[in-house]
């Protein structure tokens, strides 16, 4: 590769960092880089070496979170333990699935995320009164490290979004709080899909771990801004990362 072509990704790595500390779809900007800069290698290996710089940006920002707000730890760590298998599972299965009919299932629940943050104002404002059963936060650990998962290590883009989302409407978490609860199940998803590509050969590790190193210093300025910012700053990159994901998928549908 080119100098240039590195730096770019590099740059990439560390955009894509501050924005999945914040509210998740980093792989919105770090994947389309790898392969529009690395054009010569297979899908397989731009997604693998994309999860290894996942890898270390969520696990950066969950522990940042640690340090500074309290993630649900109740819901947060049977979740991500779950999470590594299926998100293995999710890649495993990744070869047999068309992207052809991913796409338009993920717009549909894009638009609808979408459309229930902006019809709902208050979501995620503010911890929600919510009465804690036994169903909701099985639904809380199922949903996030099953269902979630799975897509993750199955397709990957906006998983840090929907584990948000989940987090808000089934436990009444406000946005910081749900940010930081779903950084450890989106670190048990990325570790999961990397085992599974680390296996079959995949990774590019030299460039893999120096996007890991500029992805954890977007993710430590990301997961501060996010604190410090409340809220309301979550909600408005939620809505743009939301925005940015539909048209992307739009256009790669029907272009």
């Amino acid at each position: 590769m080119h100098a240039e072509h590195v730096l770019l990704l590099l740059l990439a790595a560390a955009a894509a960092g501050w924005v999945d500390a914040v509210v998740g779809g980093g792989g919105l900007i770090q994947l389309p880089a790898l392969l529009l800069l690395n054009p010569g290698q297979p899908v397989a290996t731009a997604l693998a070496t994309n999860k290894l710089g996942s890898l270390a940006g969520t696990s950066s920002a969950a522990v940042a979170y640690l340090r500074r707000t309290k993630p649900d730890l109740h819901v947060a760590v049977p979740a991500a333990g779950t999470a590594v298998c299926f998100a293995a599972v999710g890649a495993l299965c990744a070869a047999a699935v068309s992207s052809n009919v991913l796409k338009p299932v993920i717009m549909v629940v894009l638009l609808a995320v979408a459309a229930v943050v902006v019809l709902k104002p208050d979501l995620g404002r503010a911890p929600a009164l919510v009465l804690r059963t036994r169903r909701r936060v099985a639904a809380a650990v199922l949903v996030p490290g099953v269902v979630i998962a799975f897509y993750d290590g199955l397709v990957g883009p906006g998983t840090g979004t929907f584990l948000v989302i989940a987090f808000t409407t089934l436990l009444g978490m406000d946005f910081v709080v749900a940010s930081a609860t779903s950084k450890i199940i989106n670190t048990g998803t990325n570790l999961g899909a990397l085992l599974v590509f680390a296996v079959q050969g995949h990774v590019l590790w030299a460039l893999g771990l120096a996007m890991a190193a500029c992805n954890i210093i977007g993710a430590q300025a990301g997961a501060r801004m996010a604190i410090s910012r409340g809220t309301g700053f979550v909600r408005a990159v939620l809505l743009c990362v939301v925005t940015a994901l539909v048209v992307k998928l739009g256009y790669e549908q029907f272009s």
